[in-house]
C-alpha cells in the first residue's frame, strides 16, 4: 500500500524540520517535500501532487492565506493549516479566513522531541493528515437542486418554527459564513450551533465568525436562555442541549465520536420543540448529526442537509440522506432562501 504524501510549508527551519521528523516517523506518511515560503510550494505544485499539505499561515512574502486561496481555485488539494495556541487577534483572523478560503482544519503546531506527551500528540498529528488526505475536493461547479420532500411531508405554516440548529464539521467555516450571511440580521430566530474544531481554535473561531456574520457570537454557558440575533455555539468538550427553553452544558460521553455532537443537539431540540424544530446538517465528515436530524423530522420539525453539489466533504448530510432524515437536499446557496420561506410563510386562514 502506498503511503500518503505530504508537503510541508514552513518558514522556520526548526519547526520544519520537527514537522518533517513526526511525519517521517509514521508508517501511512512520507513527505514528499518542504518549502519555506508559499511561492517555493507553488513552484512545486506545478510538477508534484502530494495528497495533503501542512501549511503555516504566517509566511515570508505570501502568507498561508494566499497561498491556500491560490492553490484552492488552481489545483484543489487537502490542505491543514499549523498554527500555535496563543496567536494574535489578526493571526487568528488569518487562520480562520483560510478555513473560508478551502483549507480543511486547524491544527497545533506540535511539541517537541522531549515533550512529556509527543508520542500522543505526534500520533494524533498524523491520523488527522491521514484523514484529511483522504477528502476529495473539486472545484464546485454544479449547483444542481435534489429535492428529498415527500407530499406527507409539508413543511408548518409561517410562525411555527421558534429555533433553528445548525451543524457542521470539516468545512463548515466558509459554509457557515455563507449561510449566516444569507439568513440576514433580521431572522427572526436564535441559532444553536455545533462546529466540530481543534478546542484550542473555537474561542478564536467564535471572534472571527461574529466579524464577518451579521449576528453576534457567543460561546454558550449553562443555563443561558437562546436570543434572537445571536449564535449560540457550543463550547469545547460538552454537549449543547435545550432543554425547557433553556440551554445546558454537558460532559456525557462522545455522540459519534464528538463532543460537542450535533446528535446531542438535534436529539434535545426534537424532544423540546417537536415541530418547531429546524434543523441543518452542513459539510463534514463522519456521521455526527444524522441520527438527530431524523429524530426533528420524526417530530414533525423540517431538516435540511447540504447537497453534494457544493459540500466540501459530502459525510455528514450523505449518512442523513440514506437514512431518511432530510425533508430536502439543497445545495448551500439555496438553503438561507428556503430556511427564510419557511419561517416568513403566512399562516394559512381557516
Amino acid at each position: 500500500m502506498s503511503k500518503i504524501r505530504v508537503m510541508v510549508v514552513e518558514d522556520s527551519a526548526v519547526v520544519r524540520a520537527l514537522l518533517q521528523h513526526i511525519i517521517g516517523g509514521d508508517a501511512r506518511l512520507e513527505v514528499m517535500a518542504a518549502a519555506a515560503s508559499a511561492e517555493e510550494a507553488l513552484s512545486m505544485l506545478k510538477r508534484m501532487s502530494p495528497d495533503v499539505i501542512v501549511m503555516d499561515i504566517r509566511l515570508p512574502g505570501m502568507d498561508g492565506l494566499e497561498a491556500t486561496r491560490r492553490i484552492m481555485s488552481q489545483k484543489p488539494i487537502p490542505i491543514v493549516v499549523v498554527a500555535g495556541v496563543v496567536e494574535s487577534k489578526e493571526r487568528s483572523s488569518t487562520t480562520m479566513e483560510a478555513l473560508r478560503a478551502g483549507a480543511l482544519s486547524v491544527l497545533e503546531k506540535p511539541v517537541g522531541t522531549t515533550h512529556a506527551d509527543y508520542e500522543t500528540l505526534a500520533e494524533r498529528f498524523c491520523t488527522q493528515l491521514a484523514i484529511m488526505s483522504q477528502v476529495k475536493l473539486v472545484r464546485q461547479t454544479t449547483r444542481r437542486n435534489s429535492r428529498l420532500l415527500p407530499a406527507h411531508d409539508e413543511p408548518r405554516r409561517g410562525g411555527a418554527y421558534s429555533m433553528l440548529g445548525i451543524v457542521c464539521s470539516t468545512g463548515g467555516p466558509g459554509a457557515l459564513v455563507k449561510l449566516l450571511g444569507a439568513l440576514g440580521p433580521d431572522f427572526p430566530l436564535p441559532i444553536l450551533l455545533v462546529q466540530h474544531m481543534t478546542a484550542s481554535f473555537l474561542p478564536g473561531f467564535a471572534s472571527w465568525l461574529e466579524s464577518v456574520c451579521p449576528f453576534s457570537v457567543a460561546m454558550v454557558s449553562d443555563g443561558q436562555v437562546p436570543a434572537v440575533g445571536v449564535v449560540h455555539m457550543a463550547p469545547a468538550e460538552q454537549h449543547l442541549r435545550l432543554d425547557a427553553g433553556s440551554l445546558r452544558l454537558d460532559l456525557a460521553a462522545p455522540v459519534c465520536g464528538q463532543r460537542p455532537s450535533g446528535t446531542v443537539l438535534f436529539q434535545s431540540m426534537a424532544s423540546s420543540l417537536g415541530g418547531h424544530a429546524l434543523g441543518i446538517l452542513l459539510t463534514g465528515m463522519g456521521e455526527d448529526g444524522a441520527a438527530g436530524l431524523g429524530e426533528i423530522r420524526q417530530a414533525g420539525g423540517y431538516t435540511i442537509a447540504e447537497d453534494e453539489s457544493t459540500a466540501v466533504v459530502y459525510g455528514m448530510p450523505a449518512v442523513a440522506v440514506r437514512m431518511g432524515a432530510v425533508c430536502e437536499s439543497l445545495p448551500l446557496p439555496a438553503i438561507a432562501p428556503r430556511v427564510l420561506e419557511l419561517v416568513s410563510a403566512r399562516p394559512e386562514m381557516n
